[in-house]
């Protein structure tokens, strides 16, 4: 009994509510599209993590399609947009991290990285010559 409750559990994860409005429907202004799908690219799925809201087919990440494109719609800028999802999930759901002093290590460890690696090469060529 278990084993099957625990078989059926993901089929019962979604809702039986219909879609969103805009969750799976373009706007009908195209520049308004272009600007909805950008920043839909941009934002990362919640349930998913590993998506982005325009690619991911979970439920949250059509309520979010359609809030950016009912948002473009209304007029809203794309940046304001994205501020506010960030501030409502965090930092994590951009895909486009800010430079502040929290992410200077995402931005700045690789070139650090590679200049010791060069130094460590540049080391190593040097003692078989």
């Amino acid at each position: 009994m278990l084993a099957l409750a625990l078989l059926t559990a993901p089929a019962l994860a979604d809702s039986n509510l219909p879609a969103a409005k805009w969750a799976n429907e373009q706007l009908p202004d195209p520049g308004q599209e272009a600007a909805a799908k950008n920043l839909m690219l941009t934002i990362r799925c919640i349930v998913c993590q590993g998506q982005s809201i325009a690619d991911s087919d979970a439920e949250l990440a059509g309520d979010m399609r359609a809030m950016v494109r009912t948002r473009i719609a209304a007029g809203e800028k794309p940046e304001a947009i994205r501020k506010w999802l960030i501030e409502r999930y965090g930092q994590w759901v951009s895909y486009k991290p800010l430079v502040e002093p929290l992410t200077w290590p995402l931005w700045f460890a690789p070139l650090i990285l590679l200049g010791v690696g060069a130094l460590v090469a540049r080391g190593r060529f040097r003692k078989h010559r």
